[in-house]
This record gives structure tokens, C-alpha cells and sequence, in this order.
């Protein structure tokens, strides 16, 4: 299992959360991290400060340790945990400024009875195979559906639309990570009484979207401006994109 983290400005942005999640996602699995959430979370900042960095992407993998071959997992009696710190420039910033353009994949999110997505695990198979799709069309980033053909997620973001002064993104029971920026951004918009609706989205409802964007800890808020060769209302960065992108910058930087 992993975690995907930012720092800003030499503090760690929703530690407690991202450790709470870890923890969740291993007890998943029926995999015993061999610390407590504080002993994480301290762990987290030391090796911040160790390596000297005020601004990262922080990195936390659990695994199973080492053990002989075969499938049990009883064979791997002690877990290992690594903390890595460093940057990941994950898009270029005039995406940040003009939009992205991004493809619906046919490969398909993974069935939330096989292998959850709320779990955050190393297993990302399929969201690989989205990813190469997405680069061989030209393009930096892929939608994914999930098994009864709705949206589900980006092969490593979440994703939002704004229809009519509204947002909408896919519930959590649609098969996708339960992001810590996702989460955020909701919260932003509803103190800025924007409402806020979690349910299905078809393709269609991104193409006649007004805005769209994508939600991540690497990637934070980047606008979505095409769609499978379709302009997403003006085909520029819309108002609500810009000002719910503000406001967690401002959060993350406070």
C-alpha cells in the first residue's frame, strides 16, 4: 500500500488524514503496519527534515517484506516501510494556465469486488494501460470508466465538471479513490455555496460540461479544456476551476 503526500512551506498538508488512509487501505488487505499512526506520522516529518526540503511530494510504502515464493502472504512475516521526499513536476505549468487536453480509455477502472480503488495499492495495472493509451493518443492524461460504463476517475486523479453554476464528480460507490484533494475541493465549494452533487457522470456529460478539472496530491487543480477532441465550454480555464483552484492553493500555502 502507499500515500501520496505534499508538503508546503516545511508543513505537511492533511497528515493525520493521508496516515489514517494508509492504515485503512493495509487493514484492506489484512496487512498490520508494524508502527502506530503517530510513529508514521513522525516518521513522515523526519524524513522531511532529513532531506532537507521544505516543499515535496512524500512517498510512504508499506509492503509485505520479504518471504519465500508463492501467493501466502504468510511467507512474508515481517512488513517493511520506506518513506521517500522529493519533487515531481507532474504537468508543465502553461497546462496549469491554458488546460489540458485529455482521451477516454477503453481500459476499464478496476471492479470494486476484484480489487477496490478506495484501497491504494502498488496494483496499478490498469491505470498503466490507460496512461499508455493516453500517450499514444498525444495527450498527458485518460478518463476511465468503471464496469457499468460511467466515469470513474483519471488513470491518477479524480475528476469534476461544473454544469450551470454546479459541480458534479462521480460518488465514491462509482469505483474511485476517495481523494484527500478531492475531499478538499468539495469543501471549498460548498463554503463558497457552490453546489456540490456526487453522482454518476457519463461521457456525455463531460463533453457538455462548462468546466472540468482534475484533483490530485501531485497534480492539486488542473483544468480540463478537451475531451476526446471535444472543446469543454470555451476552451479555456473557466471562473469556478480558477477560483476553487485559489482557494487551495491559499489553503495548502496558509
Amino acid at each position: 500500500m502507499f500515500e501520496g503526500i505534499r508538503s508546503y512551506n516545511n508543513k505537511v498538508f492533511r497528515l493525520e488524514r493521508h496516515v489514517r488512509r494508509l492504515f485503512d487501505s493495509a487493514n484492506g488487505i489484512r496487512l498490520t503496519i508494524p508502527m502506530t499512526p503517530q510513529e508514521m506520522a513522525d516518521a513522515i516529518v523526519a524524513t522531511l527534515r532529513a532531506n532537507g526540503m521544505t516543499d515535496a511530494y512524500i512517498r510512504v510504502v508499506v509492503t509485505r517484506g520479504e518471504g519465500t515464493l508463492g501467493l501466502d502472504p504468510n511467507r512474508c512475516p515481517k512488513p517493511n516501510v520506506f518513506i521517500i521526499t522529493d519533487k515531481i513536476p507532474l504537468y508543465p505549468q502553461e497546462l496549469y494556465e491554458n488546460g489540458l487536453d485529455i482521451i477516454t480509455a477503453s481500459t476499464m477502472r478496476n471492479h470494486p469486488n476484484a480489487l477496490n480503488p478506495r484501497l491504494k495499492s502498488l496494483n496499478y495495472l490498469n491505470n498503466i494501460l490507460a496512461k499508455i493509451e493516453a500517450i499514444d493518443a498525444g495527450v498527458l492524461e485518460a478518463v476511465m470508466l468503471n464496469h457499468l460504463g460511467f466515469v470513474a476517475e483519471c488513470t491518477g486523479d479524480n475528476i469534476f465538471t461544473v454544469r450551470e453554476g454546479r459541480l458534479f464528480t462521480p460518488p465514491i460507490a462509482a469505483g474511485i479513490l476517495e481523494g484527500i484533494t478531492r475531499d478538499e475541493i468539495i469543501d471549498i465549494a460548498r463554503g463558497f455555496n457552490i453546489p456540490v452533487r456526487e453522482e454518476s457522470l457519463t461521457r456525455h456529460d463531460l463533453y457538455v460540461a462548462d468546466e472540468c478539472f482534475l484533483t490530485g496530491t501531485a497534480a492539486e487543480v488542473i483544468p480540463v479544456v478537451r475531451i476526446d477532441k471535444r472543446t469543454v465550454g470555451i476552451g479555456k480555464p473557466g471562473p469556478i476551476t480558477k477560483r476553487l483552484a485559489e482557494e487551495f492553493h491559499r489553503r495548502t500555502r496558509a
